[in-house]
């Protein structure tokens, strides 16, 4: 016999009655008396079960019920029948009885009966024994009463059933001659038996045999499988059918860029060689001040340039305007330009700051990025933001954490440079040696809300801002300038990422009034403005990058997978696009254009193109080491292709 995975575990006896004790309270007994699937109940007690510290699956608890049932009902047959002997057999004859008083009689001889299996008329199937169900269930009810199992799962079960007096032809010898008295015939002896033993017709069960039941939740279970991997079929393929649309239109968007780069050279080269009387009257195209709605989130407009603005206007600026900062003027004067075109626009920007690949360069010239954070309870988020620098393109990571934090976070990674100073007490003086080394600051991932070492961040905020070093706070970074907002107000190499919870608490402490849900475009210009024009990132299902003067959106496709450390992700290779944006802006890469936000705009994308990938590969699984894995490919797909 096949043993049922479902049955063989052993209940104690404190398990069995706090079992009983929930399958007899008045709602499930209610809805076991009003439904004839009863599943959902069992879930009820098995989830109540568990909250009281056992657990069994729903299943199981069906199985003890109903084995419980058969041994009171046994034991309930033996008192009527035998004087009490056979109340031994339930161990908990008075809870059932207790419970199982205020439902619908059951029949004790039916269930008898169909143990039994050989007390019907005919005996045809006095030698059948139980069946294959029923034996199981006996097995299940001694086994699971006893805390034993009686016999092996292989031997036949074999019930005594109660003797019945056959009567015996009686012999009476009268002198010589002796008769023997006897019964008239078979009839008689038939008759004298059903006197005996009342006969019952069996019931015969009308439900499905449960391998139907099975066999039919099998297959329909295969076929809504079936029909699950066609539909996830078709939406990959309408994936692919967009993305190739979409690389479509990005090779046209390249193409119009380079025909007209090609034609502003044209147009320089052909002024040079002709008279400046013959020279077409070229303008170029004047942004116009921050008006209250560009303030507000919304986009900027072009300006017609009037006689004062060409009489002032330096002549090679009209004749000859930079390429980079038509793109980036366009963005903000279309304001019906979609967000793809935006984003494509930016995205050309943040390629130009990217820094190329050449054997000429020496180590650290790319990138030495500086992670202020890690404490005992936090190890994960500095490995993740120093190690996101690196792949991003940074050559040398700095992690300056606590002494008990820094052993977990070395052994995560070789290529970090790990330094167990934070909570020393000239902590300060030690991480100011390494400030002159390092390009960009990224201060929160891990630090944690202790008193000291908020403090330290404070300060080495402070020497940071004096060596002009861009500095992005994230984390619990975010929660130091909730407290005081001074000690990165103004900056302007300073860039926030806030989540939406830590937005709102950063708003409200700055405001003392709720933040409007509705319009978070008015609100994050808002908030850059309260704080002296800092760019804020402000991250959610599109990210919105702002430095108080004008709002852009990163629309770049993400998933909806969100796990822990993904904001690390972003603040690490936020480190190192701040690093190349100020440098490219110094050398006259991009002026007219904030360093800070092309920056921002380059971080958000990479950070939402990898978890994209990623997503892609391992579904509802993604984490963040996940994601790590992905910057390479992303990298070279958004910026290098």
């Amino acid at each position: 016999m096949q043993v049922n995975t479902t049955r063989g575990f052993l209940w104690s006896d404190v398990e069995t009655r706090t079992l009983l004790n929930i399958w007899g309270e008045q709602d499930i007994q209610a809805a076991l008396d009003g439904n004839f699937r009863n599943s959902f109940v069992y879930r009820d007690v098995s989830r109540r079960l568990g909250a009281t510290g056992f657990e069994r699956t729903p299943e199981q608890c069906r199985v003890r019920i109903k084995s419980l049932k058969r041994q009171y009902l046994l034991a309930k047959e033996g008192n009527l029948r035998n004087n009490g002997q056979y109340h031994k057999i339930c161990k908990f004859y008075d809870t059932m009885e207790r419970i199982l008083s205020n439902r619908p009689a059951l029949d004790p001889q039916e269930f008898i009966d169909s143990v039994a299996g050989g007390e019907e008329a005919g005996g045809e199937e006095a030698g059948e024994g139980l069946e294959e169900e029923d034996a199981e269930d006996a097995q299940d009810a001694y086994s699971e009463s006893t805390g034993e199992c009686p016999y092996p799962a292989e031997t036949e079960v074999k019930l005594e059933y109660p003797t019945i007096p056959i009567p015996i032809p009686v012999k009476v010898t009268v002198g010589i001659n002796s008769t023997s008295v006897r019964p008239h015939n078979s009839s008689q002896l038939a008759s004298n038996l059903s006197a005996r033993i009342p006969k019952r017709q069996r019931k015969r069960r009308t439900n499905f045999p449960m391998e139907k039941l099975m066999e039919q939740f099998l297959e329909q279970s295969v076929h809504a499988e079936d029909n699950f991997y066609r539909m996830e079929e078709q939406r990959l393929q309408a994936e692919d059918t967009r993305r190739e649309t979409e690389h479509t239109r990005e090779l046209h968007m390249l193409q119009m860029l380079g025909q007209m780069f090609s034609s502003i050279s044209s147009t320089r080269a052909g002024s040079a060689a002709e008279p400046p009387k013959t020279a077409p009257p070229t303008r170029a195209p004047v942004f116009s001040s921050a008006s209250p709605s560009c303030k507000q989130g919304q986009s900027g407009h072009f300006k017609r340039p009037s006689a004062q603005t060409d009489c002032c206007a330096p002549k090679s600026q009209l004749l000859n305007p930079d390429p980079q900062a038509i793109v980036f003027e366009r963005y903000y004067s279309s304001g019906s330009t979609s967000h793809r075109g935006m984003d494509e626009d930016f995205l050309s920007l943040v390629k130009s700051i990217v820094p190329p690949l050449t054997s000429k360069k020496h180590k650290g010239q790319d990138g030495r990025i500086g992670i202020i954070g890690g404490c005992q309870d936090y190890t994960g988020a500095p490995y993740f933001a120093a190690i996101s620098a690196l792949k991003a393109g940074a050559d040398l990571s700095h992690v300056f954490c606590t002494k008990d934090a820094a052993t977990v976070i070395k052994s995560f990674s070789p290529e970090l440079i790990v330094h167990p100073v934070l909570d020393s007490p000239n902590a300060v003086e030690e991480i100011d040696k390494w400030l002159p080394r390092l390009h960009a600051l990224v201060v929160g991932p891990g630090l944690g809300r202790e008193v000291a070492l908020l403090k330290t961040a404070k300060e080495v905020i402070e020497k940071s801002k004096t060596r002009n070093i861009p500095i992005i706070i994230d984390a619990d970074g975010l929660w130091l300038v909730t407290q005081q907002p001074s000690v990165i107000h103004g900056y302007h190499k300073g860039i926030l990422t806030p989540n939406f919870m830590e937005f709102t608490r950063l708003y409200e402490a700055l405001h003392h009034e709720p933040m409007d849900i509705s319009d978070r475009q008015r609100s994050v210009t808002q908030l850059s403005v309260a704080m002296g024009n800092i760019t804020m990132v402000l991250k959610g299902e599109q990210d919105l990058i702002t430095d108080g003067g004008k709002v852009i959106t990163c629309s770049v496709e993400g998933s909806g997978r969100r796990c822990g450390g993904q904001g690390d992700v972003l603040s690490g290779s936020l480190g190192v696009f701040a690093h190349w944006a100020h440098a490219a802006s110094a050398a006259g890469v991009g002026r007219s254009a904030n360093p800070s936000m092309v920056a921002a705009f380059g971080a958000c994308s990479l950070t939402r193109q990898c978890n994209n990938q990623a997503f892609q590969r391992h579904g509802r699984s993604t984490t963040t080491t996940d994601m790590i894995q992905e910057i390479g490919s992303a990298f070279k797909k958004l910026f290098e292709s």
